[in-house]
């Protein structure tokens, strides 16, 4: 029941913080999540066991230069590093092989790819036209929590085949379909209140978020597994840390960034 109630606790106080910041303006956006980079760069680095304090300037310099200069074809590029380099993740994770950073300069680089250039591109889901649109954050964020929240349920409820129980014993098939289920759902209802996007950019953003973002876990997961932690981090009681929070948006980040940018 303690656990409980301090999962409850925390959890209350991450959506109120995430949420009032988007909400408050552009600029106490930009700072939280950067804040959330900062944490997440910390848990990663512990886990792959990397101290230097040179991921933090770049992320701090690229972040900057990203804002500076949104549509350029230096943002783009960075956007194509970090897109392939989340599909030779994603390759590393189907095919079990192990995700290796023996050197200082590829821990360094896994961080940038993995970490920097995805919380880059989660600052800029919400600007559109180099304006800022907090409702459309907020309803990413739903589709996220819609997707995970269902999916845990139906998990725990029907689950029976297991998804990839090498990584992550708990998700099952099931679950994942369920959480999928419910996004489109829920993108459905969101596109009869949000114009921002018509209903068929919604679906494809909402099995983007779902598909990508459960991949996103499941990687997060690998990378704990192979540092023989449970959690990321300990900043959250009863979550683990920000990177256990954020996994699967962040992963999922950059490929709605480019479909929304790039594709529609």
């Amino acid at each position: 029941m303690r656990n409980l109630f301090k999962r409850s606790f925390s959890g209350v106080i991450y959506v109120t913080l995430f949420v009032g910041a988007i909400l408050f303006s552009k600029e106490s956006y930009i700072v939280l999540v950067s804040i959330f980079g900062l944490l997440a760069i910390w848990e990663l680095s512990k886990m792959i066991q990397f101290k230097n304090i040179i991921a933090y300037l770049l992320f701090g310099i690229t972040l900057f230069l990203i804002l500076k200069r949104t549509n350029t074809y230096a943002t783009l590029l960075v956007l194509g590093i970090n897109i392939i380099s989340s599909i030779f993740l994603i390759y590393q994770l189907f095919t079990k092989k192990t995700i290796t950073f023996s050197t200082e300069r590829e821990k360094l680089s896994l961080i940038l790819r993995y970490i920097v250039f995805s919380f880059c591109f989660l600052i800029l889901l919400p600007f559109q036209n180099e304006e800022y649109h907090p409702y459309i954050m907020i309803c990413f964020l739903i589709l996220i929590w819609v997707n995970d929240s269902f999916a845990f349920l139906m998990g725990k409820n029907f689950g029976k085949t297991k998804l990839f129980e090498a990584v992550s014993p708990k998700k099952t098939q099931e679950g994942f379909l369920g959480g999928l289920i419910f996004a489109l759902i829920t993108a459905y209802i969101i596109s009869t209140l949000n114009s921002t996007f018509s209903l068929i950019e919604w679906l494809i953003i909402a099995i983007i978020i779902s598909v990508i973002g459960t991949i996103g876990d499941l990687v997060e997961s690998k990378f704990k597994r192979q540092a023989k932690v449970k959690d990321s981090g300990n900043i959250m009681p009863g979550h683990g840390g920000i990177l256990d929070r954020l996994d699967s948006l962040l992963f999922a980040a950059p490929f709605v960034y480019l479909y929304i940018n790039y594709i529609i």
